[in-house]
């Protein structure tokens, strides 16, 4: 029989993966939005992922979609854990959908919408951040309930990860709009790279440090065989994709800096599975303990293997369709 609770794992990890990637070079331009003050490089900015940045979301719902109807008890614990960042979240995300829609349209109320679309990203950022730092802290709970206080996930870690996810988000959007644009735009983001990507190093450095001292569990994961093989070979791999990048960028290479960009958040994500693993709910609850009947887990499976070609699918269509570079003097985002 197949074990339908490691395939359905399989499933959430990859829409999150691609969640993260997708909607994280889209919030990563809305981050850089500091950095470029002119109107004509912002419009060009917002108009390389306006085709595309709503369908990037709906890897979000397949993923909570997928975690509410496989496992159930984490969807129930973990919400319960989380709920205030989750909403305020939601509320970012609300303001930088609005600003999308809004800003092409107005005049003197443009910078206004300016401000919503970088408020926006920046905090839906460091809130996934922060809920990503709170989860790898671990949830309290009594009987697999939720059992903690309404803040537990604001700690000084949960904050360094959030501020983390957001280098990571915008290092994402600069890599994007290298490949997507060019002229001075590009330049300027050749320029911007090689500092964000060494921040974003130092960032990596300092959650793996931190991690393992905090979490003797997570320590024990990862110092213990065979974990420490499987382990060993991502802060190698982690420190020749930079150097890979700073190279790229310094051979003013297009499509590379991104490519290596989306390498390091998959290393990220395999230290995260593994330094969780086996374990849905930290730092106890194991997946097979949290999974619904396997008749459930079954129906839901046909559901999800029926709709993810077809969000595959039209992805690809929309990337396809919208593959070449956006200039100033195109048409844009109505």
């Amino acid at each position: 029989m197949i074990d339908l609770s490691l395939v359905w794992v399989g499933v959430i990890g990859l829409a999150i993966l691609i969640y993260v990637i997708m909607d994280g070079f889209d919030l990563g331009i809305g981050i850089l939005f500091p950095f470029f003050k002119d109107k004509l490089d912002r419009d060009v900015m917002m108009n390389t992922v306006a085709p595309v940045w709503d369908g990037n979301e709906t890897w979000m719902v397949l993923g909570g979609a997928g975690l509410f109807a496989a496992f159930p008890l984490a969807y129930s614990t973990i919400l319960s854990a989380l709920y205030m960042p989750i909403i305020l979240m939601v509320i970012a995300l609300i303001f930088r959908g609005v600003a999308f829609e809004f800003r092409f349209k107005a005049g003197r109320t443009r910078y206004l919408w300016d401000y919503a679309f970088l408020l926006g990203s920046v905090i839906t950022g460091l809130l996934q951040g922060i809920i990503l730092g709170a989860y790898i802290q671990g949830v309290e709970t009594n009987q697999g309930i939720f059992s903690g206080g309404p803040f537990d996930w604001l700690t000084p870690f949960s904050v360094f990860t959030g501020i983390g996810v957001v280098i990571m988000y915008a290092t994402l959007g600069c890599g994007w709009l290298i490949l997507k644009t060019d002229h001075e735009l590009q330049q300027k983001m050749y320029q911007l790279m090689p500092k964000l990507i060494i921040l974003l190093l130092l960032i990596f450095m300092g959650v793996s440090l931190y991690t393992p001292l905090k979490q003797p569990e997570i320590a024990e994961r990862w110092f213990t065989i065979p974990n420490l093989y499987y382990f060993s070979p991502v802060p190698i791999l982690v420190v020749l994709f930079v150097y890979l990048i700073l190279r790229a960028c310094k051979q003013k290479q297009e499509l590379k800096p991104f490519v290596y960009t989306l390498v390091l958040v998959f290393l990220a994500f395999s230290g995260f599975v593994i330094s969780l693993w086996p374990n849905i709910i930290p730092p106890s609850v194991t997946i097979w303990q949290a999974a619904s009947p396997y008749s459930s887990q079954l129906f839901t499976l046909i559901g999800a293997l029926i709709l993810i070609p077809i969000i595959i699918s039209y992805t690809i269509l929309a990337y396809w369709v919208f593959r070449d570079k956006v200039r100033p003097n195109d048409e844009g985002y109505h």
